[in-house]
C-alpha cells in the first residue's frame, strides 16, 4: 500500500526544494500528490474560503485543500508547506491547516523551509504521517500485553522499560554516547529491575534517533519513528488515552507537540529555530550556575522570571545575556527562571501556533521534571499541564505498549 500525501504547498519548484521533497517521501515509500483543480474551481476557492490572496501559489493551495475535503481529489495525509519568509504564505498555511483539521479526518503536518533544509527533518514528518496511516489501528491500542521491552534513543539519553500486561515492572536510563552500546546497557538495567532475562521478552520495540541501529542489531518488532510512539506512551502514563489530547515534548535538539483523539495523532509540529529553544539551552544555564538539572530547575521554580528577562533566543547569545545579568547582580533564581521562560516563549511562538492546543496539554521528555521550566510553560500558556509518572520515559513505553500489538497469539 502506498500512502498518498496531498503536496499543499508554495515555493518548492523555485527554491530549489522539490527534489528534497520527493526523495524524502520515497524513503518513507509514500508518494507525493498534487491535487488537480481547474481555474475556474481556483477563482472560486478563494472566495469560498473567505481568504482573499495576492499570490497565484497561494489561491493554489487554497484550492488544493478544498478539494481534498469536497472529495474532488483523494488523498491519505497532507503535507502543508510555505518558505518562512512569506507573512501572506505563512497565515494560508496556518489556514489551511485549520480548515483541513476540522473539515476532514486526514492527518495534517506544516512545514515552514528554509533555503537549505535538511533531508532528515522532512523525512520525520512524512514518515509519521505515513504511519498514522498505515497503522492506525495499532495505534488505536490503549492496552499493553504480555511481556515487552521499549527502547528511546534520544539525541541526550536513551530509556528502556520493560512492561507486563500494562504495568511498568523495570526502568534504565543513561546518557546518550555510542549508540548501541548505550542502548545495551540500558536494557540490562531494565531487564535487571523487573528481574526478567532477555529470551522472556515477547516483543521489542525501539524509537528514537537510534532506532535503526539498535532495531537492525536487536532484531525489533516495531522500529518507529518518535513522534507517534512518544505521543502514544504520553497519553498511556497520563491514563488520557480517550477523547483529544495535546502532547509537549521538549527534547535536548528538537521539540514536539502533537494533538491527539483517542490516543491517535492527527496533527503535529517539530522543530525550535535553534537550540535555544530546546534543553540543551537549559543545560547550558545550569552548567554556568553550577547547577545539576534537576537543582536548576528547583531554583528557577522559586525564582520570577520578569525580574531578568533574557533579550536573546539565540543559546549562546542567550548563555552571554545570562553571563551579564549574573555580573549585574540579579538573583540567581530570577535569572534560572528567566532562562526557563525563554525556552517555553520559543515553543509558544515558534511551534505552538501551529496547531490547534486541546486540553487535557501532557508535558513528557527528560525536561518535563524541569520544574520551572513547567511552571513557566503553564504560564505562557494560561493552562494546566499534566506531567504524568516516568514522564522522561514517555517514548520506551510507548515503544513496548506498541510493539504489544505485534505478539503472535
Amino acid at each position: 500500500m502506498t500512502i498518498k500525501i496531498a503536496q499543499i504547498s508554495c515555493g518548492t519548484e523555485w527554491s530549489g526544494i522539490q527534489h528534497t521533497l520527493e526523495e524524502a517521501a520515497n524513503i518513507v515509500g509514500a508518494k507525493l500528490v498534487y491535487p488537480e483543480v481547474e481555474l475556474e474551481f481556483i477563482l472560486k476557492a478563494s472566495e469560498d474560503f473567505g481568504l482573499e490572496v495576492d499570490s497565484a501559489n497561494l489561491k493554489l493551495m487554497i484550492a488544493r485543500a478544498l478539494a481534498i475535503v469536497q472529495q474532488v481529489s483523494d488523498a491519505d495525509a497532507a503535507f502543508i508547506i510555505t518558505c518562512f519568509r512569506c507573512a501572506e504564505g505563512a497565515l494560508v498555511r496556518h489556514e489551511v491547516r485549520r480548515y483541513l483539521q476540522h473539515s476532514s479526518d486526514i492527518p495534517v503536518i506544516m512545514y515552514a523551509f528554509t533555503e537549505h533544509p535538511k533531508i532528515s527533518e522532512l523525512v520525520i514528518r512524512l514518515e509519521a504521517l505515513t504511519t498514522v496511516v498505515k497503522q492506525k489501528a495499532l495505534l488505536a491500542r490503549q492496552k499493553q500485553e504480555g511481556i515487552t521491552l521499549g527502547v528511546d534513543s534520544g539525541s541526550s539519553t536513551t530509556k528502556a522499560v520493560v512492561m507486563r500486561d500494562n504495568e511498568i515492572i523495570g526502568i534504565g536510563w543513561r546518557p546518550t554516547h555510542e549508540i548501541l552500546d548505550t542502548a545495551k546497557i540500558v536494557i540490562e538495567e531494565a531487564l535487571g529491575d523487573a528481574n526478567i532475562k532477555m529470551d522472556q521478552i515477547e516483543a521489542m520495540g525501539v524509537t528514537g534517533y537510534g532506532r535503526f541501529i539498535i532495531g537492525d542489531w536487536f532484531k525489533a518488532d516495531l522500529i518507529q519513528e518518535e513522534l507517534t510512539v512518544n505521543s502514544k506512551g504520553a497519553v498511556f502514563l497520563a491514563d488520557k488515552q480517550k477523547g483529544e489530547s495535546t502532547v509537549i515534548d521538549i527534547g535536548g535538539l528538537d521539540n514536539k507537540v502533537i494533538t491527539l483523539l483517542n490516543g491517535i495523532p492527527d496533527a503535529f509540529t517539530v522543530g525550535g529555530i535553534c537550540a535555544g529553544s530546546s534543553g540543551r539551552f537549559l543545560e547550558l544555564a545550569a552548567a554556568r550556575l553550577g547547577l545539576p538539572i534537576l537543582d536548576f530547575g528547583e531554583l528557577a521554580l522559586r525564582g520570577i522570571s520578569e525580574k531578568a528577562v533574557l533579550d536573546s533566543y539565540c543559546s549562546i547569545f542567550g548563555i552571554q545575556d545570562l553571563v551579564s545579568k549574573l555580573a549585574e547582580g540579579y538573583d540567581k533564581a530570577d535569572v534560572a527562571a528567566a532562562a526557563c521562560r525563554s525556552v517555553a516563549e520559543q515553543v509558544f511562538t515558534q511551534q505552538l501556533q501551529e496547531i490547534d492546543l486541546r486540553d487535557p496539554i501532557i508535558e513528557v521528555g527528560g525536561t518535563s521534571l524541569i520544574k520551572g521550566l513547567v511552571k513557566e510553560m503553564k504560564e505562557v500558556l494560561g493552562r494546566e499541564i499534566i506531567v504524568p509518572e516516568h514522564s522522561p520515559f514517555a517514548g520506551a513505553v510507548g515503544a513496548a505498549l506498541l510493539s504489544s500489538g505485534m505478539i503472535s497469539k
